[in-house]
């Protein structure tokens, strides 16, 4: 792809926000930053692919953005992860959380923080093209 915009980076230089090392995010702080990436970047493929009233918008944007469904994209995506992408998905899979999904397994729950995680970790670390590169298979596999 190679188009890489580091976002996070452009954002903390135009509001003076001095960001942390990788490893000093906690992975609760990587799942809350890459929840609202993972659903950025799937409502911007819905509403692209249709301009459809916001309530038909949203029963296609649910069908990705699930706890079963996310749990499904990070099974399907694992054996394909770097080392450190790997750390940072289990680290946000195996984080006490205090909430939990409505209507959805404690398990898949636990793997949907995972890979939001590890959406937050790819997003803040500026890489975007690997983030996309990932979510386009992912979503592939929602869609068979």
């Amino acid at each position: 792809m190679d188009n890489n915009i580091d976002l996070a980076a452009i954002i903390r230089e135009n509001f003076g926000v001095p960001g942390e090392p990788m490893n000093r995010y906690s992975p609760l702080a990587l799942a809350f930053m890459g929840d609202s990436v993972y659903e950025i970047i799937i409502r911007s493929i819905v509403v692209q692919e249709a301009n459809r009233p916001a309530g038909q918008l949203n029963k296609i944007k649910v069908k990705y953005v699930n706890a079963a469904a996310q749990a499904k994209i990070i099974e399907f995506l694992e054996p394909d992860l770097t080392e450190e992408e790997l750390d940072a998905y289990k680290r946000g899979r195996n984080a006490k959380s205090y909430t939990s999904a409505k209507n959805q397994s404690v398990t898949d729950y636990r793997k949907a923080t995972g890979l939001e995680a590890l959406c937050g970790y790819l997003y803040l670390k500026g890489d975007l093209d690997r983030l996309i590169e990932l979510l386009k298979k992912g979503i592939e596999v929602i869609d068979r």
